[in-house]
């Protein structure tokens, strides 16, 4: 069955946590196991990273006003909020397939072991070393700014005539006023013709400042603010290995409004994914070309095949990646004394997004 799990960007930045520290246990084969060590192979799920800019813009109080006052012909009118993708990154896991489990017995000699992931995924065989996958660069959620009317200095703007006037055009006069004076105020400082000038360079920059901030709260009540902030949410779908040909699947929609959504939801534009797989790995032949048969009681692992994955939005390909994920390959095994041989027992490395084996060789 096919999987699709959406993440949060938080549930993400944990998730990303626990697999970097993820639990990585040793099992020694011996007479307490039978000589025996269960495992699961992993199949391989997309991670597909999207990241969101959304922007809300709100109407100024006296946006009315902002022509008569500043000869400002397009203030904020009314409050709209506008969510657009930045951008798409493409990457892979694995995560343990219960219906690949596979019990490794090896033959007394040499005592073998494996390390294994909390799922239950093999590591490693006789090393302790394992292998990590290149990861991509994820972007990061960057929450928005607080605008110039919420931050200290609209406060100190705000005069106590301004607040305590009932009349909203009577308000923005005031407000403009006040704006003008801040400016007289700022260029005074700045050509040194202020009364009370700040004792030094430090105490002028707090000053011009303080200055900036307040008159940055009063226009703002006249052409209105605008705030941005990234979301990131991170789609995993894991595709059957059965079709080599998957074309725009509706991965998930987002809506101008209320950012990434499930694709059933209908106010969102979708976002398409799709799959080409470009090598089905087959098994190995001999040299009279028959197929060299999978070795009795076999360590068994995958090779895993080549898959190219797009993501389209809008019309346009946002990204694209040639990834290997293991339900499009096949399964093969080693011999199991590969691993238990008294004189030249070898060791082998896992990749644990496909199983694949990384790095095979004789233990020093």
């Amino acid at each position: 069955m096919k999987r699709l799990a959406i993440i949060s960007g938080l549930a993400l930045s944990l998730a990303a946590s626990t697999a970097t520290a993820q639990t990585v246990q040793k099992f020694t084969a011996g007479k307490a196991t039978d000589n025996g060590i269960a495992y699961s192979l992993p199949t391989t799920v997309l991670d597909i990273t999207i990241e969101t800019r959304t922007t809300v813009c709100k109407p100024g109080e006296f946006y009315k006003y902002a022509r008569r006052y500043f000869n400002i012909d397009n203030p904020i009118t009314t409050e709209s909020v506008k969510v657009e993708v930045k951008s798409i990154t493409i990457g892979t896991h694995g995560e343990s397939d219960p219906e690949e489990r596979y019990l490794a017995t090896f033959k007394p000699g040499f005592t073998p072991f494996m390390m294994l992931g909390a799922d239950g995924m093999p590591l490693a065989i006789n090393t302790e070393s394992t292998f990590t996958p290149e990861t991509v660069t994820l972007p990061v959620p960057v929450a928005a700014e607080p605008t110039p009317l919420e931050t200290p200095a609209a406060r100190q703007a705000m005069s106590e005539e301004i607040m305590q006037s009932q009349s909203t055009a009577k308000r923005a006069e005031l407000a403009a006023a006040q704006i003008f004076a801040l400016r007289q105020s700022r260029n005074d400082i700045i050509t040194g013709q202020a009364d009370q000038m700040p004792p030094d360079g430090k105490a002028m920059e707090l000053v011009l400042n303080n200055i900036n901030a307040q008159e940055a709260a009063l226009m703002a009540m006249f052409v209105g603010t605008t705030q941005t902030s990234t979301d990131v949410v991170t789609l995993g779908y894991t595709p059957v290995g059965d079709s080599d040909v998957e074309s725009r699947r509706v991965l998930a929609r987002v809506s101008p409004t209320a950012g990434v959504v499930p694709a059933d939801d209908l106010s969102g534009a979708p976002i398409y994914l799709s799959l080409n797989v470009t090598d089905r790995p087959e098994m190995p032949l001999n040299a009279k070309g028959q197929v060299i048969e999978i070795p009795r009681d076999a360590f068994i692992y995958c090779l895993p095949g080549k898959v190219d994955v797009n993501v389209e939005y809008n019309g346009e390909q946002l990204a694209s990646a040639s990834v290997e994920m293991a339900q499009f390959g096949i399964k093969y095994g080693l011999k199991p004394n590969t691993f238990t041989d008294k004189k030249a027992p070898s060791y082998a490395i896992f990749d644990p997004a496909t199983g694949a084996i990384v790095e095979l060789g004789t233990v020093q």
